[in-house]
């Protein structure tokens, strides 16, 4: 791995800073293609999850790029339904069975409803069986964070949530501090937010590096701190979207896409409107 992709998490781990994410892939031979592609590019973060339904074909593309595994990062994500005593532990053999691997290198609870404090619990066990490296928190943003937080023997490593230009999450960052936990984007370009992308101070950056506006925003990213994977299942823009580290922002202009904060989400649902939402759902677990 390039020694320029690399980030400390707070358990002493090293985690690739830039990934790929198959939200929304199918199972099947476009998950598998795009990690492929992706891997031989040189990308050596995957970010899946069980309510994704492709950790199966996550598995087989590791396995089938020749890579030592060891060289290679797969975050995966416990859903709702994984949460609970004896049930969560059950849910990360499974998960291990799915992705064909005998550890995961960081795992998530998905979302902050259920039973959170339990999947905690024994995702700390998991850690110590050697089962799984890091563990970390997705979509953890009400008052449950610091809950979970000081509830946690092992802190979180990380937090994966909304996080792009327009939201920056400075707020959340200043609260994650204390337990040095890092952000993680989903959303990284704003959903492909059109208005968003064609920002004007894009455009004159992207022309000043040669680079795309999209290319400008991962790299602002990068500089930032947050852990990204941008999801795509197009071989050229998988390149383009990897091809960031020759260039860098200098200190004005990334001030200067700060300022482009706006406090907007592309992904809104109150903590309620989350219990509705996501109770019901069981992703198959064969």
């Amino acid at each position: 791995m390039s020694e320029q992709s690399l980030i400390k998490l707070n358990d002493g781990n090293m985690i690739p800073q830039y990934g790929i994410g198959v939200f929304m892939i199918p199972d099947g031979e476009q998950t598998v293609n795009a990690v492929k592609t992706a891997l031989q590019l040189g990308v050596r973060h995957i970010d899946t999850a069980h309510a994704y339904q492709n950790e199966r074909s996550v598995g087989k593309a590791v396995k089938d790029s020749g890579i030592n595994r060891h060289d290679i990062w797969i975050t995966s994500k416990l859903w709702v339904s994984d949460y609970g005593k004896d049930i969560t532990t059950k849910a990360i053999n499974k998960m291990l069975n799915r992705l064909d691997t005998d550890y995961i290198d960081l795992l998530l609870l998905h979302q902050q409803v259920g039973e959170y404090l339990d999947a905690w619990k024994e995702a700390e066990q998991a850690v110590k069986l050697g089962k799984v490296r890091s563990i970390g928190i997705s979509n953890f943003e009400s008052e449950r964070l610091e809950e979970l937080c000081n509830f946690a023997s092992i802190k979180p490593s990380v937090n994966q949530v909304e996080l792009h230009p327009y939201f920056q999450q400075n707020e959340l960052k200043k609260r994650l501090k204390k337990y040095g936990t890092l952000l993680e984007s989903w959303y990284p370009i704003g959903h492909g937010s059109k208005e968003l992308i064609n920002e004007p101070l894009f455009t004159e950056l992207g022309e000043k590096y040669h680079k795309s506006n999209v290319q400008i925003i991962l790299r602002w990213h990068l500089q930032e701190g947050n852990i990204i994977f941008p999801k795509s299942t197009n071989p050229q823009h998988i390149k383009d979207n990897f091809d960031i580290f020759d260039f860098c922002l200098s200190n004005e202009e990334m001030q200067k896409i700060r300022g482009l904060d706006k406090g907007v989400r592309f992904y809104n649902a109150t903590l309620s409107q989350q219990e509705a939402m996501f109770k019901n759902y069981r992703p198959a677990d064969d």
